[in-house]
């Protein structure tokens, strides 16, 4: 049942990756999700990502659990120390995918072939198919418990408490009590068949400890949802795309939990499912410009359909938010792989002169509450605001901070004219900048019967809202937008900086879940020797600190996750930075990005540079 490998074995504890390779549809997601929440019950840092196709079923797909003490929980990238290889349609690319000395349970129902068997790792052979066809009668059984024998097996070659797993499945069919007995049963099919016939625990293994002080396990898009919905989001115009589709649909199941008038049994909020992206954003606006809070989720193919309307919105200066979930394009691109690269046409979405608002959450935590505060920034700015996630973010579990809320917070709505102002006001201008700030009075339907009424248009106007096509007023308008996009950058969250006493001469700026690679490219910096001080943009519209960052490093590298360093261009184009200043770290392979990546980039460039001035 067991090969051994000619090479030594990799070692390690609490320190390793383990790569699930399964065929998409075939129930293995939740198995395989049980394995990662063993892991964290047992109190051990774990990273997840789930690497799936965009078809619904019979492609491969790959679920990669990192599991690291030190709380490196980045993608590592390489070869993975074990590899789980259910899938005889990858079965080639899964055992080269093995490190040197790392091993490879797989179902040994049907024999290998002879060119499939590595000298240089260990196979663990096991006839998971002829197991099931033993134990179940149904086909479908026998699908769904093979993926839980091989978690049970998991259980006795990495020395997982098994007692942790029967806790999961209690916790996971709590309410379904007869489907416990089984799943249980299929646990122990796969630990004792592994004790029986392996060497457990395998030289690479977990141990208790407790290190996740109170962090839970938690995807982006739920954090986003339940932002919106303290946010105090009440209407979603929704169209579905990968990867933003589970937002709305977690925003639905919270509201009929948090949105249903208790005395009356009504419902508290509109969600609807329009029929194309253009009426999804229509709709939030529409009920923007009535004064409900209101936000569509979408992705790069629906921005750039969006892109009118959030011109309109911009220039008619009506709050909504838009929840972008990044994924890899251009046009449909890959669908279910992440990256970084809508940042340029969300910044300036829509044609003509625009200047969107950003705000860039890095975990769910910050997904929660930038959302909340994406809708106080609507209000507050009369203008849309975009959230930047990406489908790492959002669709995958990660560790995270617990959220928290101040039941006593009173929403901010801005500027909004109640009857009896208007009633002091001699003549109500809607365009008018009365505070110097860019920002105007708006009044909402029905607030007054005579007072307060303006046509909403997407052409130009002077500052009573009438139609006008005076260069004098376009050109006034247009200057008063940008002054408004200057008080933006004084209430957008500020760049997160970490500075040593003594300036680096490196400086590292990123944004987003490139953040999450940060701490061991610094760690893995400093085995080389080199120091860097750090900057994570949270918002756009950019502050003065930036601008500063950069003055004061030497070499400053802009990490991010899309072909053509976007990030970059937008700094180079909004702080008038020199471009030979700025060094692109740019990764686009869809995959989240590793430590590897970046401090090779980094030293490359710092070798590249030594190199010229040798030759100069």
């Amino acid at each position: 049942m067991s090969q051994a490998s000619s090479a030594s074995p990799c070692q390690g504890t609490n320190d390793f990756v383990i790569r699930f390779a399964n065929t998409n549809g075939t129930g293995s997601a939740s198995a395989n999700n049980m394995f990662a929440k063993a892991i964290i019950r047992m109190g051990i840092p774990v990273s997840a990502k789930n690497i799936f196709p965009s078809n619904i079923q019979g492609m491969p797909t790959w679920y990669e659990v990192r599991i690291n003490e030190n709380n490196y929980l980045a993608r590592r990238g390489g070869k993975a120390e074990l590899v789980v290889a259910m899938n005889a349609q990858s079965m080639a690319q899964d055992i080269d995918s093995v490190k040197t000395g790392g091993y490879l349970l797989y179902d040994s129902s049907k024999q290998l072939a002879d060119e499939q068997f590595r000298q240089d790792i260990t196979y663990l052979g096991m006839p998971i198919s002829a197991i099931c066809q033993k134990e179940y009668q149904d086909p479908r059984q026998r699908q769904l418990f093979k993926n839980v024998i091989y978690v049970g097996a998991l259980a006795a070659l990495l020395n997982i408490e098994f007692e942790v797993l029967k806790a999961l499945v209690g916790d996971q069919f709590k309410g379904k009590e007869k489907l416990i007995t089984p799943n249980i049963y299929a646990l122990e099919l796969g630990y004792q068949f592994a004790n029986h016939h392996f060497d457990c625990p395998l030289a690479i293994r977990v141990e208790r400890r407790d290190l996740l002080q109170d962090r839970i396990m938690v995807d982006g898009n739920t954090a986003t949802a339940l932002g919106a919905v303290y946010g105090g989001a009440i209407v979603a115009g929704w169209y579905p795309i990968t990867p933003s589709t589970s937002v709305v649909e977690k925003f639905g199941n919270y509201c009929q939990r948090l949105r249903i008038d208790p005395a009356s049994g009504k419902k508290n909020f509109a969600l609807i499912q329009a029929e194309d992206e253009l009426a999804a954003i229509g709709i939030a606006i529409g009920a923007g410009w009535n004064g409900a809070r209101a936000f569509t989720a979408t992705s790069g193919p629906g921005i750039s359909l969006m892109s009118e309307f959030l011109g309109l919105a911009y220039f008619a200066e009506i709050p909504m938010v838009l929840i972008d979930v990044q994924r890899a394009g251009p046009s449909t691109g890959m669908p279910t792989r992440t990256q970084q690269s809508d940042i340029l046409s969300c910044a300036y979405a829509s044609h003509g002169d625009t200047k969107q608002v950003l705000l860039f959450p890095d975990s769910p935590k910050e997904c929660f509450d930038l959302t909340a505060e994406a809708f106080e920034l609507a209000d507050q700015l009369q203008t849309p605001v975009i959230v930047m996630s990406d489908l790492d973010l959002g669709m995958n579990d990660h560790l995270s901070e617990p959220f928290s809320w101040d039941d006593n917070k009173q929403y901010n709505l801005g500027k909004v004219l109640s009857a009896e102002q208007l009633d002091s006001i001699e003549r109500y201008g809607r365009y008018l900048d009365s505070d110097g700030d860019g920002i105007c009075y708006r009044t909402l339907p029905g607030t007054h019967e005579t007072k307060g009424a303006f046509f909403t248009r997407g052409t130009s106007r002077n500052e009573y809202a009438a139609y006008t096509e005076k260069s004098d007023d376009y050109v006034a308008n247009m200057e008063r937008l940008i002054k408004k996009f200057d008080t933006a950058a004084k209430l957008v969250p500020k760049p997160l900086i970490t500075q040593g006493q003594k300036l680096a001469k490196l400086g590292l700026i990123y944004y987003g879940t490139s953040s999450h690679a940060i701490n061991e490219v610094l760690a893995e910096l400093k085995e080389h020797g080199l120091s860097a001080d750090t900057l994570r943009i949270k918002a756009f519209p950019f502050q003065p600190e930036i601008s500063k960052f950069i003055e004061q490093h030497q070499e400053v590298f802009i990490i991010e996750q899309n072909r053509d360093g976007q990030m970059r261009t937008l700094l180079i184009n909004e702080l008038a930075i020199a471009p030979e200043k700025l060094i692109s770290i740019a990764n686009c392979d869809g995959l989240p990005l590793t430590s590897e990546y970046v401090v090779n980039g980094i030293l490359s460039s710092l070798s590249n540079e030594l190199s010229n001035q040798q030759v100069g």
